[in-house]
């Protein structure tokens, strides 16, 4: 009878160390008017504290940059850093500037499947656009890198899609 219930339980072992092995951080980035929007979202069930997340459009195909204010490098429609939802606080600088291309974030809690966001105006400087300089296409964000740090562990660095997402598996929960 012994034989009957190992499999069974060795099973159940192997479910339970592969459900909770990975736990996944969804980064996405919403091209919408009159305000663009950063999203990462908890798909655990893990709870994780101070999420350190950097965006940076350095290496995107349009050569994004961060529109802030309406002078400066961006065109028409512009939008300052601002929460969107959970605790997320600006850690790069007081503000970003306009013509940044880089920023950071500090989202002192993210519960099991909640998600934190911003908005800011994103805009491309590429001379063929292919929405016009005021509209970010998925292909645009191609190539924009994220890195996150959970708790002031090393960080997960991965590129978004040409979808505008990114998805970085982390440890398992503590």
């Amino acid at each position: 009878m012994k034989s009957r219930f190992l499999p069974v339980l060795l099973g159940c072992s192997l479910v339970c160390i592969s459900t909770s092995a990975y736990a996944n951080l969804r980064i996405k980035f919403v091209e919408s008017a009159p305000k663009d929007w950063f999203a990462l979202t908890n798909m655990t069930d893990c709870e994780f504290n101070n999420v350190q997340m950097s965006i940076d459009l350095s290496n995107s195909a349009g050569k994004l940059i961060f529109d802030t204010t309406a002078s400066g490098a961006g065109v028409e429609v512009f939008q300052p850093f601002e929460v969107r939802s959970g605790d997320v606080a600006l850690t790069s600088s007081d503000e970003v500037v306009d013509g940044d291309r880089t920023l950071a974030v500090l989202i002192s809690s993210l519960k099991p499947g909640e998600t934190a966001s911003f908005t800011i105006d994103v805009d491309d400087t590429a001379t063929n656009s292919e929405l016009g300089m005021i509209r970010v296409s998925g292909s645009e964000i191609t190539g924009s890198e994220v890195a996150i740090s959970i708790d002031g562990e090393a960080a997960m660095v991965g590129t978004l899609n040409e979808r505008g997402e990114l998805i970085l598996d982390q440890a398992a929960c503590a």
